[in-house]
């Protein structure tokens, strides 16, 4: 629970939005004009697409999806949670931004990668009724025709460092030979995912979607206009640079 906090709420007052109120909040306590500039000129910088975007694409892996035909075969598929929005009268949740993590899974399934599919049950503890992601990932499964005997779930997960340690629990990995996964996640996320599930002793083939930044955005004066999209897709990026770096630190240092 300690790590799951320190993981998602310390890294909000170091991303931009979150530096910004710092900075204001110091610039009126101490009547300093040069902390209320310095908030608004991070405000502003990382708002712009032309930032987000350049940081985006620094963090996704590849350029766009690689075809089914192209991955190797595997013991398994794992999908990562993160797709499914809790909606009233939606059973089965709705889809969220990262729909094609579920459906690459799928389609890698349909296509013969791997005899499984592995789904993980991401729930926020402090949300302990709502049901976990990969319960209702796997009834959508079934509805498109994935046997139930194809299909595993991990426990109860906070984050990915937990989905890597869920995984290596419920498929076992054997020493010197290491099970072989695909892991499908989104562009963005993919490499701190392959590092901790490298670090589990998975041997990982990435198959990554959902993809945030188009191949060529044409320059032009919108791409310099602020905007509330631009922000969320620049802390996205550098959430996840932060948070590579924090499990390197870890590995580097022997806290794991």
């Amino acid at each position: 629970m300690n790590t799951l906090l320190f993981n998602k709420i310390l890294p909000l007052l170091l991303l931009p939005s979150g530096f910004s109120f710092l900075c204001l909040l110091a610039g009126l306590l101490l009547r300093n004009r040069f902390f209320v500039l310095l908030g608004m000129l991070v405000l502003l910088v990382f708002s712009m697409p032309l930032v987000s975007d350049f940081l985006m694409r620094s963090v996704e892996v590849g350029s766009g999806r690689v075809p089914v035909s192209r991955v190797g075969k595997a013991d398994a598929i794992v999908v990562l949670s993160g797709m499914i929005v809790r909606v009233e009268g939606a059973p089965l949740g709705e889809w969220g931004d990262a729909v094609d993590r579920f459906e690459g899974g799928v389609e890698l399934f349909k296509a013969g990668r791997a005899p499984v599919i592995l789904f993980t049950r991401g729930q926020m503890p402090w949300q302990p009724d709502a049901v976990p992601e990969g319960e209702v990932l796997a009834k959508r499964a079934l509805l498109l025709g994935v046997p139930k005997s194809a299909i595993r779930l991990t426990g109860k997960v906070g984050n990915t460092a937990d989905e890597a340690v869920a995984s290596r629990a419920l498929l076992g990995v054997a020493k010197g030979v290491p099970k072989r996964i695909i892991l499908v996640t989104s562009a963005f996320h993919i490499r701190r995912a392959r590092f901790l599930f490298e670090r589990a002793g998975f041997a990982v083939e990435s198959f990554p979607v959902d993809y945030q930044v188009s191949e060529k955005n044409d320059l032009t004066v919108l791409r310099y206009l602020p905007n509330a999209e631009a922000l969320a897709e620049s802390e996205r990026a550098l959430r996840e640079v932060m948070g590579l770096l924090y499990y390197r630190l870890r590995s580097l240092i022997g806290l794991d």
